[in-house]
Parts: structure tokens; C-alpha cells; sequence
């Protein structure tokens, strides 16, 4: 199984129990995502030292106020790394007023460029912006992978599906409270499917009394596969077969 967002420096225990834990569930993937120039140099820390573990290089729309021309520099300099398989985490999140607008939209459309000209696939966190990043997305990110991270857009599946970028499940989606991402879930082609944990977030609901980590991604993975009326060895297969396809491993 494939953990395709993951926040290692944020998690605990330490790095080495973290991975090796998820080694012991079956996991052999983890893709760590850098939100900024220090987290992704963490991240690449971790790829470098654990075989299985890569990165994901970007500036999150919570940390964008003030984003530049430097801001960028530092991240394209971090993405360059062969460790690294993808840009972001972007996006926009106006859910709460961590950091003006404008300065959201400048670091996403630098971002989306910057995966055009690296050629590496485009991570997209979207909170209370659905309109507005659906719209950046078919205005700049045309031919470009484009994952939509922790999905929470169930009521624009076949929009997104229809623009063929990835549908990505954490553990949220075993939440009894969300069924409308159960059902979106349910519907995602085999081919356009990733799941995640978005650790330490978004505990799936089996462990919910824990923090969230890699190895937890079994339990999101097996939850999806009985809506979807496959093994969950099926569906380990589809997650494998899309991630390699995507991050190149």
C-alpha cells in the first residue's frame, strides 16, 4: 500500500519508528509533503535517509503571505532534488484568514508553473475555495497530473474526473459522518485513485483515538475497498500500479 500525503516532521514518534511501523502494515510508499522552504528541506532530509520514503515540495496557501520571487527560488531549488516526485502541497484555503488572497492565487499559479517546467505532478489542498480552484486549475494546469489531496469535493466529482485529475481519500472518508465522500469514493475509476493519510491529521475512524501516521493508510485503504466491493489486496494493486505511474517510483 502507498501513503501519497504524509506530514513526517509533523508526526510523532520519530522518523525511523514512523517508517518502520508502516514497513510492518504493508506500507511501501510514503510520499512526505513539504508546506514551506524548512519543511521541505525536512522532507527531503527523510527521503534521503529511508528508501521508501520521497517528498513532495510546495508552499501551502496557509503560508503564503508574502510569497516571492525568493519563495519561490527556495522551492524550486528543493524541487529539483531527485528525492523529489511532486509540487505542493498548493492551493487555496479561505477557510480561515491565515494569509491574504492575493498572496494565495501569486504562490499557486507559481506553483502550477513550476511542476509545468519540472514535469512533476501537481498536489492541490483546497479548503472553502472549490470554485475558485477549479476554476485556477482549468485556466493554468491544463496537461498537467494535478492530485486533489484529502478530496472534499464530492459534489464536483465527475467535474474534477472529467478534467482527469486524481481523487485522493484520507481518513476522513471513514468518517460516519461523511457520506457523501464515501460515495464519491465508491464511484472513482480504478485508474484515477490514490489514498493518503494526511498525518497527523484525519485519524481514520478505526483508530481514531490515535494520532494519525503512514501506517494508518491500511486502514483508509481497506474502508475504501469494501465500498468499492473489492479485496483489499485489489485494491492495493490499483493504489501501487497509480502511484508508480504518477511519482515514478
Amino acid at each position: 500500500m502507498i501513503d501519497s500525503h504524509t506530514h513526517l516532521d509533523s508526526c510523532a514518534p520519530p522518523d525511523a519508528e514512523l517508517v518502520a511501523a508502516a514497513r510492518q502494515c504493508g506500507v511501501t510508499r510514503i510520499l512526505t509533503v513539504g508546506q514551506d522552504g524548512p519543511t521541505g528541506r525536512a522532507a527531503l532530509d527523510t527521503a534521503e535517509a529511508f528508501p521508501e520514503v520521497f517528498a513532495a515540495i510546495g508552499h501551502h496557501p496557509n503560508k503564503a503571505t508574502g510569497f516571492d520571487d525568493g519563495d519561490l527560488a527556495a522551492i524550486g531549488a528543493l524541487a529539483a532534488h531527485e528525492r523529489c516526485r511532486a509540487i505542493g502541497e498548493t492551493g487555496l484555503d479561505f477557510f480561515r484568514d491565515y494569509a491574504p488572497r492575493a498572496d494565495q492565487e501569486r504562490a499557486f499559479a507559481a506553483q502550477i508553473e513550476l511542476a509545468r517546467a519540472m514535469g512533476k505532478p501537481l498536489v492541490i489542498h483546497t479548503r472553502a475555495a472549490e470554485d475558485e480552484t477549479i476554476a485556477t486549475l482549468r485556466r493554468r494546469a491544463q496537461g498537467l497530473e494535478v492530485i486533489l489531496h484529502c478530496f472534499s469535493m464530492a459534489d464536483r466529482l465527475d467535474e474534477c474526473l472529467a478534467e482527469g485529475w486524481w481523487i485522493s481519500f484520507a481518513g476522513n472518508v471513514t468518517y460516519p459522518r461523511n457520506e457523501d465522500l464515501a460515495a464519491a469514493a465508491a464511484r472513482v475509476p480504478d485508474d484515477r485513485l490514490l489514498v493518503e493519510t494526511d498525518a497527523p491529521y484525519l485519524t481514520p475512524q478505526a483508530m481514531r483515538k490515535e494520532r494519525n501516521q503512514p501506517a494508518f493508510v491500511t486502514e483508509t485503504a481497506r474502508f475504501v475497498a469494501d465500498l468499492r466491493g473489492q479485496a483489499y489486496d485489489e485494491l492495493d494493486t490499483i493504489v501501487e500500479r497509480n502511484a508508480a505511474r504518477l511519482f515514478g517510483w
